[in-house]
């Protein structure tokens, strides 16, 4: 007689497969909930207790906590068969067992008590008992594997390759599961924890990394690394890390929003009436770069952009939505991957270098405007302003944005020198900069940058100030009429 223990929170599939277990000669062990649903749909099962000859105990928390449990989970043919008929211990073949809810009830912001009884004792040992035996035991922990279990039922077992990936599988989710109660528990202060525990899951191999000769996956369920193209070729690792920084911007905006990204950097951003307008806007900033690039929109695509956008070359095209219209003109770009962007998932940055991680989180930060010289913006020119600032955030330091308040006019990124910056935004402009503003990732440390970028027709600037020679910048822009705020924040990207 083979046995089969099942113990499952998500009941999904499980009478198809018990049924199918039973079809084929096992003898169940379930109890709880799990007992009770098989009961329901007329499904024979032995009762866990029974099976023990131990009551559960302590409301459930403990059932499986038993040496006839464990040691038929871990018993080895012909090396313990004495002491397991010593002690009347039956070999278990298969384990069926998902966990408790713990990742989403944590999500209901349940009290730390009320959490506390979704952590699973049992069935995490269960499983890596099983797991551990996985030359003789069988373990299963998503009903997605249901379907693999019946075929291998009906091919006479599961092979050695198969319980071997049962077996990874097995411990990737318990592995998961205490990493989500740790993080949790470390959490409850806000302080990162000294075990800095993730996982990821879905993980797929991608073609190859930044460049070919590098190896490369992603990793993820959610947000962009979840998104699946609705057509295009297969996602790469760039375009991923495009993607995203396209994302993060256009998020950035509530009136209806464009944004292209080249090389992790926008080399356009613009409002626009409507989402053809904001594209086409964002494209003419930097029309030689937006060649090929990222595009992201923060409204549905209509047959108007997707005209716009088939009319030239892009990698990939990502928007909350898309009409049946746009996807049928964007239809025969069969290169071109279009993706439905989802909800924003929050988190730390976590980012590697040699022999270890970076983890960075960004709290709400509001910024501390502060006009610093003696003429202060006018409401056209703080507009531009914050237009313009928030580009500068999500641009690569060192990062100076010319602006005004529906478009980036030019942007210098990634430059050792920031009036390096500055000469190549006044040098990528497509438009006259006379009347424009300029934003700064971080401080002036020279009067140097707002010179050019005033030579340039540049009447305002926002940077964070906090250089020892503010006062020269202050009186600089006094000099030159140029009015300066300080806001006190910095945005590096590296």
């Amino acid at each position: 007689m083979r046995f089969a223990l099942l113990s499952v929170w998500d009941k999904n599939g499980l009478a198809p497969l018990a049924e199918a277990l039973v079809r084929h000669g096992y003898r169940l062990l379930s109890s709880g909930g799990t007992g009770k649903a098989l009961d329901e749909v007329g499904i024979p099962f032995t009762e866990v207790s029974s099976h023990t000859g131990s009551p559960e105990m302590m409301d459930g928390r403990v059932k499986t906590l038993h040496p006839r449990i464990h040691g038929g989970l871990l018993g080895r043919p012909g090396i313990d068969d004495q002491v397991m008929a010593e002690h009347g211990i039956e070999p278990i073949d298969l384990l069926v067992v998902n966990l408790y809810p713990f990742e989403a009830m944590r999500e209901r912001g349940l009290s730390l008590p009320e959490l506390v009884e979704y952590i699973d004792i049992g069935g995490p040992a269960m499983i890596r008992a099983a797991a551990k035996n996985f030359r003789d035991v069988a373990v299963v922990v998503d009903p997605a594997q249901y379907p693999m279990v019946v075929a291998a039922l009906e091919h006479g077992g599961f092979s050695d390759e198969e319980r071997l990936t049962l077996a990874r599988t097995a411990f990737a989710r318990t592995a998961a599961y205490d990493a989500a109660i740790s993080n949790h528990l470390h959490g409850l202060d806000g302080s990162f924890p000294p075990v800095y525990t993730r996982q990821w899951t879905n993980g797929r191999p991608l073609r190859y990394g930044e460049n070919p000769h590098q190896q490369a996956a992603v990793y993820g369920d959610r947000g962009i690394a979840g998104a699946e193209p609705i057509q295009g070729r297969e996602m790469s690792y760039n375009n991923y890390l495009d993607l995203d920084a396209s994302v993060r911007l256009v998020a950035e905006f509530d009136d209806c929003t464009a944004v292209v990204v080249k090389h992790n950097n926008p080399c356009g951003v613009a409002t626009g009436a409507s989402p053809v307008e904001a594209y086409v806007t964002a494209r003419e900033v930097d029309p030689v770069s937006a060649y090929g690039g990222v595009v992201a929109l923060n409204r549905p695509v209509d047959a108007a952009v997707a005209q716009e956008i088939a009319s030239t070359f892009v990698e990939v095209l990502a928007a909350p939505d898309f009409s049946e219209d746009a996807l049928r003109l964007l239809a025969p770009k069969t290169n071109l991957r279009v993706i439905r962007t989802g909800t924003p998932v929050p988190g730390d940055e976590v980012r590697s270098i040699d022999g270890g991680l970076l983890v960075q989180r960004t709290p709400a930060t509001p910024e501390g405007w502060k006009v610093v010289t003696r003429r202060a913006p006018t409401p056209e020119e703080e507009a531009a302003l914050r237009f313009g600032l928030r580009v500068a955030a999500h641009t690569k330091s060192n990062a100076i944005v010319f602006a005004n308040d529906r478009q980036a006019l030019g942007i210098g990124a990634g430059q050792m020198s920031r009036v390096d910056s500055a000469r190549i935004a006044i040098e990528k402009a497509q438009h006259p900069l006379a009347g424009s503003v300029v934003a700064s990732d971080a401080f002036l440390p020279f009067p140097d940058t707002l010179e050019v970028a005033a030579e340039a027709g540049a009447t305002a600037l926002i940077q964070p100030g906090g250089s020892i020679r503010d006062n020269e910048v202050i009186a600089a822009a006094d000099r030159l009429g140029v009015a300066m705020v300080f806001t006190g924040v910095r945005h590096f990207r590296h």
